[in-house]
């Protein structure tokens, strides 16, 4: 699969999680995607995933050598993958399901806590 072929395979995948928005040209990324106003994770380039992740999550997935720490904030849960040919893409996904599943139920939590 091409560059750009993948990059499109990803964002769809990624499109296709419950409640996903994108923003493209989100400040400094280039594709930005959010589950109800949380940004949880980017992509510069093509295959560059920046992805965040719950504290623990992250340290786990660290740990296991799953990714590479965010470069600027790691504070915030992020962690890096490049995703550079198709074997990537499956373990991308489960991370930024990971990442989904933790702000799409912090977003139902939210929204319960207020009505």
């Amino acid at each position: 699969m091409k560059s750009e072929e993948l990059h499109q395979e990803l964002r769809q995948r990624i499109l296709n999680l419950s409640g996903v928005t994108e923003r493209q040209n989100a400040g400094i990324h280039e594709d930005a995607f959010f589950v109800g106003r949380t940004m949880f994770m980017h992509i510069h380039g093509h295959g560059h995933c920046d992805i965040r992740l719950s504290k623990g999550d992250q340290a786990r997935v660290l740990a296991e050598g799953k990714a590479r720490p965010h470069r600027w904030a790691p504070e915030a849960g992020y962690v890096t993958l490049i995703v550079d040919n198709e074997e990537d893409l499956q373990p991308a996904m489960d991370l930024i399901r990971m990442s989904h599943h933790y702000f799409a139920n912090k977003q139902s939590v939210l929204r319960t806590e207020h009505q």
